[in-house]
């Protein structure tokens, strides 16, 4: 059972984990880095006490440990209690949303074993954006995607503002690293059953519907950067080149927006 722990003083060493947040959701290899996972607000904080990740310890207001009690009758993770006050102090800003959760991270299976288990996979080249991913992975957690790959340069799904984003959905969609599609890549997504079909604005592109309609079995939607979309290599081996459709000349979306629309258009729900 989760223990209960009143906190007053901002410097206390007990709540060194959650202070100045900015930098202790850093990736392990990067000056000030924990490699912590961190959820903010009730409804993330619930996603990470409720996935595999091993729970560290929480933060909130007195209200907010009323309200979790009877998830954390499992955890021994402790729950420690402070004014918003003093939360703010020790976070290092305001923070309005109530309870803060802590994990640490865990060791992803390679990109086989994911493949095996999907049938529809997003594989996301050089997508830069925090923001972008966490979107990304919650439009795939709501349009049926059952994995993401990751390659390239692309941003780290766990980092703070992806997870808030992604409403804490990144704790359920399983992801990891693939080689560029050019480098062992497509090899390895041909060798698993998937067809690869690469989301481009270009005019040559077939419609998405039509996509729809041609092809069964795994199929692999892979979306490019935001500002490059994707490389050419990965176009030149890419199964199919697939277009989203648009009016009055506009000629791209954000990745996470079209992500939306090919994951509907392709996930077989």
């Amino acid at each position: 059972m989760s223990t209960r722990i009143d906190i007053s003083d901002p410097s206390d060493p007990r709540v060194d984990d959650f202070r100045d947040l900015t930098r202790a959701d850093r990736r392990p290899d990067r000056p000030g880095g924990r490699g912590l996972v961190i959820a903010e607000g009730i409804v993330v904080a619930r996603r990470l006490v409720a996935s595999a990740y091993p729970l560290r310890a929480l933060l909130g207001v007195p209200r907010r440990y009323d309200e979790f009690r009877g998830e954390l009758a499992d955890k021994r993770a402790p729950f420690y209690v402070a004014t918003t006050e003093v939360m703010a102090e020790i976070v290092g800003f305001r923070f309005n949303r109530g309870v803060l959760a802590l994990a640490d991270r865990v060791a992803f299976p390679p990109a086989d074993r994911l493949l095996v288990a999907g049938h529809r996979i997003a594989v996301l080249e050089n997508v830069s954006d925090h923001e972008n991913i966490g979107a990304l992975f919650r439009n795939a957690a709501a349009l049926g995607i059952d994995g993401v790959l990751l390659s390239g340069s692309c941003a780290d799904p766990l980092y703070r503002r992806s997870v808030r984003v992604s409403m804490g959905n990144v704790f359920s969609v399983p992801f990891a690293s693939i080689p560029p599609l050019d480098q062992g890549g497509c090899d390895l997504l041909h060798e698993n059953g998937y067809r690869i079909v690469a989301l481009t604005p270009r005019a040559d592109g077939i419609p998405l519907a039509d996509v729809s309609a041609a092809l069964s079995g795994g199929i692999a939607i892979v979306l490019g950067s935001e500002g490059f979309g994707l490389s050419e290599e990965s176009l030149a081996v890419a199964d199919v080149l697939a277009r989203i459709p648009m009016a009055h000349g506009v000629d791209s979306l954000n990745v996470a927006t079209a992500g939306a629309i090919a994951f509907a258009a392709l996930s077989g729900h």
